[in-house]
Order: structure tokens, then C-alpha cells, then sequence
């Protein structure tokens, strides 16, 4: 038997910690270890208690979800657990700066619990998850271009770096393609499409599909 997913929640609203670890002690496959009603208490915790996912909420008092998202999992950060927004609004204007910032992925508060649990297996094994309301919209913003100070040229040039199927195979997960979809689309094993979205990955310095997608924008690659 594999061991439980372990998961930390971080919300400000005690009655919203409480009704989600409920849900999730439940789960057979999921252990609560620990709850945090503001972004420097999820880091405390995070590092003290090792989860495997944050369920972190994007608005907190003292430190937000989005700075405390920037300290467990960006450059430079040790024991990364995998980190999945939770938001109000369907696109919180802070939810790309948190994608950028490395979560894997957001979903809406008001999601099904079904829709959370699926969240939370996914992204514990490395899969990454935005909430599909809000997915046309983010990649609106995506392919607005780079905000003031984004390091667009560094994306550029890791971007540069890679094969022609390479880029070809960005570009599909750029498009919302999985490794199936895009082993259908370039006649080549799933196998294959596997080992060689980890090396673009490797290569443009992308945890997960949510980044590599952000790069591919970016970089110019994909257009909505």
C-alpha cells in the first residue's frame, strides 16, 4: 500500500480549514498534516512538516499566498512540496503571478470536492491542474506578452536551446495537448513523448506542464 497523500492547508477562514480537512480525513489516500491561517505559517509548517501538497489560499493577512508560494517552491527553495492555489474568483489577478512563482496549478473555491481531491492526486504526482473556467482566460493574458521586468529574454534563450521536436512538443503542451494527444499527433510512442517532455522540462527549467506552458507563451511559441 503507498502512503497517504500528505497535505497542509493554508486558509485565513478557520470554518473553510475546517470543512476541507473534514473532507480530506476522510479520504483514504490523503493525511492532513497540519493547517495555517496565513503564508508565513504555511512556510513554518511547511518546512517542519514536509507535505507533499500545500492547498494554499491566495489571500491571507501578513503574508500572502502568492509570496509564501515564492518561498517553498521558487529558486532556490529546498524540500519543494507541490503547491495548488485556492481562489475566490475564477481568475484571481494574483493566480498568474502564483503560476509564475511555481504552483502547480489553482482551482475556485467553490470547485466540488471531487474536482479538489482530483486537484490534489494530480498534482502530488507531478501533474498540474487550472481550474477550466479560467483556463481560456489565463492564456489570453499568457499571450499578452510580458509584464514589466519578466525575464522573457531568459525564457528565450532556454527556449532556444531545444531540439526542433523538441519545440514542436512544447508547442503541443503549449496548445493544452497530453502525452497521449501528442503521441497521437507526431506518430511517436507515449513513451518517447514522455522522456522528451522531461528533457524540455530539464532544459527550460519547468517543474510542471502549467510552467512549460507559461514558457512556451511567453517565448512566443503558441498563440490563442
Amino acid at each position: 500500500m503507498t502512503d497517504p497523500i500528505r497535505v497542509l492547508i493554508a486558509d485565513d477562514q478557520p470554518l473553510q480549514r475546517m470543512g476541507t480537512s473534514m473532507f480530506l480525513a476522510a479520504q483514504p489516500d490523503v493525511a492532513v498534516v497540519g493547517e495555517a491561517s496565513d503564508g508565513g505559517e504555511a512556510v513554518r509548517l511547511a518546512r517542519e512538516l514536509l507535505p507533499d501538497v500545500v492547498l494554499m489560499d491566495v489571500r491571507m493577512p501578513n503574508l500572502d499566498g502568492i509570496a509564501a508560494t515564492r518561498l517553498l517552491v521558487g529558486h532556490g527553495a529546498t524540500g519543494r512540496p507541490h503547491v495548488l492555489l485556492l481562489t475566490t474568483f475564477d481568475l484571481d489577478e494574483y493566480v498568474l503571478s502564483g503560476l509564475e512563482a511555481g504552483a502547480s496549478g489553482f482551482l475556485t473555491k467553490d470547485a466540488e470536492p471531487g474536482a479538489l481531491l482530483s486537484a490534489i492526486r494530480a498534482v502530488a504526482a507531478g501533474d498540474a491542474v487550472i481550474a477550466p473556467s479560467a483556463t481560456r482566460r489565463l492564456l489570453h493574458r499568457l499571450a499578452g506578452g510580458p509584464g514589466p521586468g519578466h525575464p522573457a529574454a531568459a525564457e528565450s534563450t532556454a527556449v532556444a536551446g531545444l531540439t526542433a521536436r523538441e519545440r514542436e512538443i512544447l508547442v503541443a503542451i503549449g496548445e493544452g495537448l497530453t502525452n497521449a494527444e501528442i503521441a497521437d499527433r507526431l506518430y511517436l510512442a507515449e513513451s518517447t513523448v514522455k522522456s522528451h517532455v522531461g528533457r524540455i522540462f530539464t532544459k527550460i527549467g519547468a517543474r510542471d506542464r502549467v510552467q512549460a506552458v507559461i514558457v512556451a507563451f511567453r517565448a512566443g511559441l503558441v498563440r490563442v
